[in-house]
């Protein structure tokens, strides 16, 4: 299931918080990016936040490969510092996937 290209898997997330525990999440993102930046195999991410729902949050993380989050990350202790700081915000808990790139386009506008 790992990809062979290096960066190449992006996880997908959407991550339902619950109302009203935008800013507290948001405030303990900003804590817990750093654990996940520091994993072999992190490529990059991003989180975006809801314009129609601004209670729904969307990461997307870019590894090298599928067992580097799902093994390297999710079995490290510091995925146990990850889920203390952002795991009680979600509601339901969030459905992850993963995908192989296939193309991305980048401006500098």
């Amino acid at each position: 299931m790992a990809s062979t290209q290096q960066g190449r898997v992006v996880e997908h997330a959407l991550l339902p918080v619950k109302p009203g525990r935008e800013a507290e999440f948001e405030a303990a993102f900003a804590q817990a990016k750093g654990i996940i930046a520091a994993m072999p195999g992190f490529r990059g991410l991003t989180l975006s936040r809801g314009v129609e729902h601004p209670q729904t949050y969307l990461l997307l993380v870019r590894w090298d490969t599928v067992d580097d989050h799902e093994i390297g990350f999710r079995g490290s202790p510091e995925y146990q510092q990850w889920r203390a700081l952002l795991h009680e915000f979600y509601e339901p808990f969030p459905v992850v996937e993963h995908f192989d790139e296939l193309e991305r386009i980048e401006t500098t506008n």
